[in-house]
């Protein structure tokens, strides 16, 4: 199985923190924010990683991060995305690297307390299709939503003005490779992107999505200067608990 992680855009709601770099480069508490989803994949027996970034500060990644031997990993691969065209097209990059395989897909400024082994476990063992992870949340109208039926998922919303429910799909997804057809058959949306939110969409029609709920902390890091600071004391409170 392979692994993705996506740390492109431009963090505008993080400027002008961002205004010389890309914030997947910031700190979260005592290490750079790109390192909690590589360590997410590594932990999860994910070997093989493309990361997906843009913009002036690429080539900083590659100083950072290396080969990705440090995190545990056989190969990390690099792809540029050049525009602003969504996450659907950063997934869109990785057809080759990925192949057939399965692949998990993970936001670079995701920061998760959970393992994310049992889930890709999960997805493993399934026959086919793709595996979305959800939060209860506060501010839902923030993210895409899931409606529920029971634990199954009956519809997604891109940040409703009116949700469903109270549950976040955060930013780990997980697909096999039809994901790179329903991709090719996009439409950008109304902000001018290819949303993931369809690519979820089309797996929920076919009767193929899966969901879990997360139980454990989870951040989206990259929201706001404010949803950075928190993450950072998240991130030494759940650092501090795990050297005890």
């Amino acid at each position: 199985m392979k692994g993705v992680v996506l740390a492109g855009g431009l963090g505008t709601r993080l400027r002008p923190l961002t205004s010389i770099t890309n914030k997947h480069l910031l700190p979260v508490y005592d290490q750079p924010m790109i390192f909690y989803p590589l360590q997410k994949l590594a932990e999860a027996g994910i070997k093989d990683v493309m990361l997906v970034t843009g913009g002036n500060s690429a080539g900083d990644f590659l100083r950072l991060l290396g080969d990705g031997s440090k995190f545990g990993l056989n190969t990390l691969n690099y792809a540029y995305q050049v525009n602003e065209g969504g996450i659907a097209e950063a997934i869109g990059l990785t057809k080759t690297f990925v192949g057939g395989d399965k692949f998990v897909v993970i936001l670079g400024d995701n920061i998760l307390e959970d393992s994310l082994a049992e889930k890709v476990a999960a997805f493993k063992n399934q026959e086919n299709g793709a595996r979305i992870l959800l939060k209860k949340v506060s501010n839902p109208s923030d993210y895409g939503v899931a409606e529920l039926e029971g634990n199954r998922v009956v519809s997604i919303e891109e940040k409703p003005e009116r949700p469903r429910s109270s549950y976040a799909v955060i930013g780990v997804y997980m697909f096999d490779s039809f994901a790179f057809e329903i991709i090719d058959s996009l439409e950008p949306s109304a902000r001018g992107e290819l949303e993931v939110t369809d690519i979820n969409n089309a797996y929920l029609k076919e009767n193929k999505l899966h969901a879990d709920i997360i139980d454990g902390w989870w951040a989206d890091s990259g929201c706001s200067i404010d949803g950075l600071l928190q993450a950072g004391i998240m991130a030494k409170s759940l650092r501090r608990e795990h050297t005890v």
